[in-house]
């Protein structure tokens, strides 16, 4: 008696690189579009189409032939109508994917791009004694503190920086937070540093950047109203009276993620920096 060899019931396809690259790329894709309309009215749009083809499922299901007809005649034109309302969704797509660090030299690029921006307001901040308290967010988000404050999400430049803490505007008051090279609010409420000593030497932005850096691992920027002097707060610490130089030096740092807890203290000042820093924190 012969017998009929045993074919499985079903088998999985095999599962190649082109393949895995494929499906990666897809779900890649969607993720981004769905954070990209997540929050926004185009996600009710996309809610509304997808309505739409459960319509024309069950109406093809149940047997309605002019409502699966008049569906299935809009269907072609679905794909235009998508992109006529989706363009602005799919522009932010694009220029999110594009913003992404593919390549090292491109990181590079735009930390220097980054720290030209704060260098050159703090360099005009400091000439106009213009006050000023710049925070940079990094690993633990600020977002209670950006709720404090006003919303801008707007892209980094020297130009905004000194708009918004111009003496006299509606934002000059509180501190600025910076994420991913762009403005995410200004006039943000910041705790203030409860250390005794500090209390009696510094004034109110340099208690609120060493505040701030106490609680998360952020770097603070201070331009002194009084003395234009730039300082600079980290994990607790305040670096008083830097030049453009350090702080270019320790933005490096903080944007490549090197900035650690006492990690390269800066050298002792002199005798005469010493005294003008006392007298600095005596005038404020």
């Amino acid at each position: 008696m012969q017998t009929v060899p045993h074919k499985p019931v079903f088998s999985l396809p095999t599962l190649t690189l082109v393949d895995a690259a494929d499906i990666l790329v897809t779900a890649f894709l969607a993720y981004q579009f769905l954070m990209i309309i997540r929050g926004r009215r185009a996600a009710n749009v996309l809610f509304g189409i997808f309505m739409l083809v459960l319509v024309y499922l069950a109406a093809v299901w149940t047997g309605m032939e002019m409502l699966s007809t008049l569906l299935a005649t809009l269907a072609p034109y679905s794909a235009f109508a998508i992109i006529v309302m989706f363009q602005s969704e799919i522009r932010r797509m694009l220029a999110r994917i594009g913003r992404r660090t593919w390549l090292p030299w491109r990181g590079r690029v735009e930390r220097r791009e980054f720290s030209e921006e704060i260098l050159q307001a703090l360099e005009d901040l400091s000439a106009h004694r213009t006050g000023a308290l710049i925070v940079i967010e990094r690993d633990i988000g600020l977002r209670t503190f950006i709720e404090s404050g006003v919303h801008l999400d707007a892209a980094l430049s020297h130009d905004l920086l000194l708009s918004i803490f111009q003496p006299r505007g509606a934002l000059h008051d509180g501190a600025v937070i910076i994420r991913g090279g762009r403005i995410v609010a200004a006039a943000c409420f910041l705790p203030l540093s409860m250390n005794p000593v500090l209390m009696r030497t510094l004034g109110t932005r340099h208690r609120a950047a060493i505040g701030i850096t106490e609680e998360t691992d952020c770097l603070a920027l201070v331009v002194s109203e009084e003395t234009g002097r730039v300082s600079v707060a980290a994990f607790g610490d305040l670096e008083t009276d830097v030049t453009l130089q350090r702080v270019d030096q320790r933005l490096a740092r903080h944007l490549r993620g090197h900035e650690t807890r006492g990690a390269q203290p800066a050298p002792p000042p002199s005798p005469r920096e010493a005294a003008e820093s006392a007298q600095g924190r005596s005038e404020r």
